[in-house]
């Protein structure tokens, strides 16, 4: 969740003793759960020099959200397929959880950031809940996984991108209990989009920035 949220920057050091301190674990916990982080795309790891978050870059970006639109598509369509009354309940709830943040102020969704995280990823796992296939429910969550990296970025983006993404979770929540395959899918593409086109931006402007100290 550190990485995810940005406590742990890209390409900083993950030292053990830190580590240790502050998840209270021991040594051969911590190099376990740093080697499936390094196995899931989340850390590196290098002879001599140890563990370290990811880089992020753009064109890693751009590659993972044609990776996740795809599987996400393919997971919601089987999900619609199947779904029963249970699992529209269940997407409503997520749904009001999420809004329930969404509708704050900017300030207030900034201050609740990590627990927007948490129902962000709890609303979009009940969109696919019903899905059949269980490989495929496994490699979207790896990919969701890595956009919310890329989604912490856009964290300080301007205050009306906050409601816009609102409008766009209540409309894909319609299009689903509609059940719109083709609807719904346009307008998950589209939202993921937005999103990543808003992390590229912020991407850009940190080289520029960096190029021109």
């Amino acid at each position: 969740m550190d990485i995810v949220n940005g406590v742990s920057a890209p390409n900083t050091r993950l030292k053990f003793a830190n580590l240790s301190e502050r998840y209270d674990a021991g040594y051969g916990t911590l190099r376990e759960a740093l080697s499936q982080l390094v196995s899931e795309g989340f850390a590196t790891v290098e002879t001599n020099k140890g563990f370290a978050v990811a880089p992020v870059s753009r064109e890693e970006l751009l590659e993972i959200t044609e990776h996740y639109i795809d599987l996400e598509k393919r997971a919601l369509a089987s999900s619609i397929a199947h779904g029963d009354d249970s699992w529209e309940g269940q997407v409503v709830l997520a749904h009001h959880r999420l809004h329930s943040i969404e509708k704050q102020s900017w300030e207030e969704r900034v201050a609740r950031h990590s627990e927007w995280v948490i129902r962000h990823r709890e609303f979009h796992e009940a969109l696919v809940a019903a899905c059949q296939g269980p490989w495929l429910l496994r490699l979207r969550s790896l990919m969701f996984g890595q956009l919310d990296r890329y989604r912490f970025l856009t964290k300080m983006a301007p205050k009306r991108h906050g409601k816009g993404r609102s409008a766009e979770h209540r409309r894909i929540m319609e299009a689903v209990l509609e059940r719109d395959v083709d609807h719904a899918a346009v307008l998950l593409d589209s939202h993921v989009r937005h999103t990543a086109e808003r992390a590229v931006k912020l991407l850009q402007s940190r080289v520029r920035g960096r190029q021109d100290t």
